[in-house]
């Protein structure tokens, strides 16, 4: 599989020291854009049919400090050796004012929540389009952090003396632009140097796209050391019914990072949002699945799936289960169903119920994954 990346070359400092034009534009928008891209996340993280116009009003005062900064950071003469750093950031701005103003409108649609949903997509393109940025400016280079670890000085200072333009390291891309299907999105931190690390690979939900879903687990990877595989299936979602045409597409993923990598053979974690939560399930208690351990987030359940899995695999297999107490599309109750079933068929289930989650991802619960991973 060919590995295609796109990432942005340019030395931020060559020349911005003493040039007060170009750094009072770079302060004028890097701070209320990496705000804003934030808050929408949080406000997607937050999504709930009956929250939307509370967080309508929650987002509205930060639209408008974006918007200055877009304009002072336009009106800005970029010298040639810049441009592509201004053109990454510029870019960056566009699609996160597109998501504030689709967000804030989103009420006055026919179907108000689907209108915020889309919304968010746009503030995942923004998040993808300043992320090249982080090599550059160190204030972008902590918000793609945990929040706990941002003022680690010993992984800051990793991040910072990483060659950033080495082959097979960074955000990748095999064959998954936003219209390819089956193939994948990845990402190997800059600092990786040879060791032995855990795989992840995470599954989008119905409609999704790997390109987009890897973004929900990029801060803990570059935080943790950890390997991040985030595929697109086959059709517009996971093989959940009919013949299974995914699974050996993941399975030969697992075999590609295995070859290209130093993957730890005791941590390699299927984990997915509602569709691909459900599919961690069906593909991940198949008996030649290649994964240690499994962690679905919203997925819908059935008694079937324990009856159907293999009873050797299941034995001790390592599970974290999450869900929303919130959650509008699969009850929660389903979450209570597999909990059940599967400790009684003999596998380590670990259980959160989240009270605040509806049918979205929680990006927070990715540390405690991976230190559950690691126990």
């Amino acid at each position: 599989m060919a590995l295609g990346r796109k990432a942005c070359k340019v030395g931020y400092s060559k020349g911005m020291d003493n040039n007060d034009v170009l750094l009072e534009a770079t302060t004028a928008l890097i701070p209320p854009l990496l705000t804003g891209i934030d808050v929408l996340a949080h406000a997607g993280r937050h999504m709930h049919p009956p929250n939307i116009p509370q967080l309508i009003e929650e987002l509205t005062p930060y639209r408008a400090p974006l918007k200055e900064g877009i304009q002072v950071f336009e009106a800005t003469d970029w010298p040639e050796h810049l441009q592509g750093f201004a053109d990454q950031v510029s870019k960056s701005a566009a699609l996160a004012m597109q998501s504030f103003n689709d967000f804030l409108s989103a009420s006055n649609q026919s179907n108000p929540t689907m209108a915020a949903y889309r919304a968010m997509g746009y503030n995942t393109k923004a998040t993808e389009a300043i992320y090249p940025v982080a090599n550059m400016l160190p204030p972008v280079s902590r918000y793609f952090l945990n929040p706990q670890q941002r003022q680690d000085q010993a992984l800051l200072d990793r991040l910072t003396s990483a060659d950033h333009q080495r082959e097979h390291v960074g955000v990748m891309h095999a064959d998954n632009a936003s219209h390819q299907r089956g193939g994948f999105s990845m990402y190997v931190p800059e600092y990786y140097n040879h060791e032995k690390v855990p795989l992840v690979v995470a599954l989008h939900g119905g409609s999704g796209h790997g390109r987009s879903f890897l973004w929900t687990w990029l801060r803990t990877a570059r935080s943790k050391n950890v390997i991040v595989i985030s595929p697109s299936s086959k059709e517009a979602t996971w093989s959940l019914m009919g013949p299974d045409i995914d699974s050996q597409n993941l399975h030969a993923m697992v075999a590609y990072a295995r070859e290209h990598w130093n993957i730890d053979e005791q941590r390699i974690l299927m984990t997915g949002m509602s569709d691909g939560g459900t599919f961690t399930y069906v593909s991940g208690l198949q008996e030649n699945s290649p994964f240690t351990h499994l962690a679905p987030s919203s997925a819908s359940f059935h008694p079937m799936l324990t009856e159907v899995a293999d009873k050797n695999r299941l034995q001790g297999l390592p599970m974290y289960i999450m869900h929303g107490a919130l959650d509008w599309m699969f009850p929660v109750d389903m979450a209570r169903s597999a909990r059940d079933s599967f400790s009684t068929t003999g596998a380590r289930v670990e259980y959160r119920e989240i009270a605040d989650l509806s049918h979205t991802y929680p990006i927070e619960e990715n540390p405690r994954i991976i230190d559950w991973l690691m126990a």
